[in-house]
C-alpha cells in the first residue's frame, strides 16, 4: 500500500485479506511491529461512537482504529460515492503505520476527520 492514484478499491475476497500483513519499524524505539488486519465494523452500534472501526493485531494484541464517520461523509459529498470497506481498511492501515513509526502502540486510536481526509488524499483514493 503505497501512495498511488486509485479510483476505487473494491471489496474482493475475505475481509481479513483486505490488507496484507505488514511490519512497521518504530523511529522512537527501533522496535519492529508485526501487523495483521482483522476486520471493519460500524462502531455506532458497538461502541456508541460516530466511527467506522477497523481492527488489527499488532504483535498479536488487538488494536482498534476508529475512523471519524464525518470523513466518510466528506468523501461522499466530494466524490459522489461512498468509500468501500476495503478502502476504509487501507486508510486505517496507513494511519496505524504512521502512529507506530512515531509513538508506542495503543489499544484504541481515534482518527479525526482531518486525518481520514488527509490519508484518502495521500493514498490517491478518488
Amino acid at each position: 500500500m503505497s501512495a498511488q492514484t486509485v479510483s476505487r478499491i473494491p471489496n474482493q475476497g475475505a475481509m481479513s485479506d483486505f490488507v496484507r500483513p505488514f511490519e512497521v519499524s518504530s523511529k522512537m524505539t527501533d522496535m519492529v511491529y508485526r501487523v495483521r488486519f482483522s476486520h471493519v465494523w460500524n462502531a455506532i452500534a458497538t461502541r456508541h461512537a460516530d466511527t467506522i472501526d477497523c481492527k488489527f493485531y499488532v504483535d498479536g494484541k488487538g488494536v482498534v482504529l476508529g475512523l471519524a464517520h464525518t470523513g466518510f461523509v466528506e468523501f461522499r459529498e466530494r466524490s459522489k460515492r461512498s468509500l468501500t470497506d476495503r478502502e476504509a481498511s487501507f486508510i486505517a492501515a496507513e494511519y496505524l503505520r504512521e502512529r507506530l513509526e512515531q509513538e508506542d502502540e495503543h489499544e484504541l486510536y481515534d482518527v479525526s476527520q482531518k486525518d481520514v481526509t488527509r490519508i484518502i488524499d495521500k493514498l490517491g483514493i478518488r
